[in-house]
């Protein structure tokens, strides 16, 4: 199946105004994240897509494709939905969606979202981490309990799963999972998705995820092992991104792709 990597960047943010052309180690963070997914050889080909003539010409001066879309869309995902309608993205089978905040995303999330989704398992994919359980009484960060088969349960704000014994806490330890926003669709699921009026269980969490599982549709959680620094939200986030990127460097469209480890040319 042919795998279409689409990052979404709308410039009206509001706790980060101007998110997306932020400086990230003198580059804009949506470039730098185009560069890192394009980097990890999971699609075979890599879009941003935008409300905005700024982002356009700054993805198109570091040689980045990137198409205008509306500038209403409610959610990214609406705006992954847009751009997998052109006619010139027609034929790619799988979209994945990497939010164009994440620069730190890491290739196991964004090629185990896809892989769900390729492998047939299941119509859309995410992923998660194991994560310690201080996180569970953190509302900015997102849980999500799954099956044995790893199809996502439920996503909530909330401490999820709920400790009732105390004699169960090692249990309840090991099945605590972080959310990682990735997502993978086909085109028929991503289509289905927006199409769908949003769900009181979306509305309370503010989770546009939990749509699709109140009307039925199944979601594949797949796992790995780190979350990350996460997406930059705020200028706070922005300075400990800079700080990491001094000691990490992000890398350059390539640097992490080979004919012999792209999972194009083996899981995908």
């Amino acid at each position: 199946m042919t795998v279409l990597a689409v990052m979404p960047a709308r410039l009206g943010a509001t706790r980060l105004p101007r998110k997306p052309l932020r400086l990230l180690g003198g580059v804009p963070l949506i470039v730098r994240v185009a560069q890192r997914v394009e980097a990890f050889g999971v699609a075979h080909r890599c879009v941003v897509a935008t409300d905005s003539e700024e982002i356009l010409a700054a993805c198109a001066a570091a040689g980045i494709q990137a198409v205008l879309t509306r500038s209403d869309h409610p959610s990214g995902t609406d705006r992954v939905a847009e751009v997998a309608r052109r006619p010139e993205f027609a034929h790619y089978r799988v979209i994945v969606n990497v939010q164009g905040d994440e620069p730190f995303v890491s290739k196991d999330a964004v090629n185990g979202a896809a892989q769900i989704v390729v492998s047939g398992r299941f119509p859309l994919g995410t992923a998660a981490a194991p994560a310690d359980p201080s996180i569970l009484g953190r509302p900015d960060v997102v849980k999500v309990v799954c099956a044995h088969d790893d199809r996502a349960l439920y996503f909530s704000r909330a401490p999820i799963p709920f400790l009732r014994e105390s004699a169960d806490a090692l249990v309840r330890d090991s099945l605590v999972r972080q959310h990682i926003g990735v997502y993978a669709y086909t085109r028929e699921a991503l289509a289905a998705w927006v199409a769908l009026a949003p769900h009181p269980l979306e509305v309370v969490e503010r989770l546009e995820q939990l749509r699709p599982l109140a009307h039925g549709f199944a979601m594949g959680v797949a796992r790995v092992e780190a979350i990350g620094p996460g997406g930059i939200d705020t200028e706070e986030d922005l300075q400990r991104a800079q700080q990491h990127f001094v000691t990490t460097p992000l890398p350059s469209s390539g640097d992490e792709q080979s004919p012999a480890n792209s999972p194009m040319s083996s899981t995908l």
